[in-house]
């Protein structure tokens, strides 16, 4: 029985010290990363702002290829709505496009409903480095809640590798397509 009583303080231990390291953590998360697509700006920046387009490149959209999804509005415009519904791993949102400075600047609001309710607004936007060379910068920030903020650093680390590796894929389509 002693056993079982140390076991289970330890538990208890370990999760109130979570919680309170979780009191003194930040609760905004952020994270940019930049790619270089030899490509002319308006022709990245309009693949961009369709987001029926990132089922191509968004290893995120392209990891659950069989969810459900739906679309309000006119892509490529603002107030359009993409939204999805699948397994565990997809889960449950909407992306709305809420601003849009024509050739330069994306903001889009995604909505996770499932597996937690949280929001974060996405910005993309693109820079001439040349007639034929394009910075793609990309964005995500938002607030995790008490005491979820505490997984801040792991989703930070995610979010990062995964946006690296959409803006490769979406490097490899764009040039193909230009060149």
């Amino acid at each position: 029985m002693n056993i079982l009583f140390i076991i289970l303080v330890a538990v208890a231990s370990i999760i109130s010290l979570l919680l309170l390291i979780a009191l003194f953590m930040k609760k905004k998360h952020y994270v940019k990363r930049d790619i270089i697509i030899n490509a002319p700006r308006q022709r990245v920046f309009d693949y961009l702002k369709m987001l029926k387009n990132q089922d191509t490149f968004n290893k995120n959209a392209m990891m659950a290829p069989d969810r459900k999804k739906e679309f309000k509005g006119t892509d490529g415009e603002v107030g359009f709505i993409y939204a999805w519904s699948g397994d565990k791993n997809a889960g449950v949102g909407e992306k709305e496009i809420k601003n849009i400075i024509d050739g330069q600047r994306i903001e889009i609001e995604i909505r996770f409903i499932k597996p937690m309710t949280v929001t974060a607004l996405i910005t993309i936007e693109t820079e001439s480095l040349a007639d034929n060379q394009t910075k793609v910068s990309w964005s995500n920030a938002g607030v995790l809640p008490y005491p979820v903020n505490m997984m801040i650093p792991v989703v930070e680390k995610s979010v990062a590798k995964d946006m690296y590796s959409s803006l490769t894929t979406l490097k490899n389509i764009l040039e193909k397509s230009y060149s």
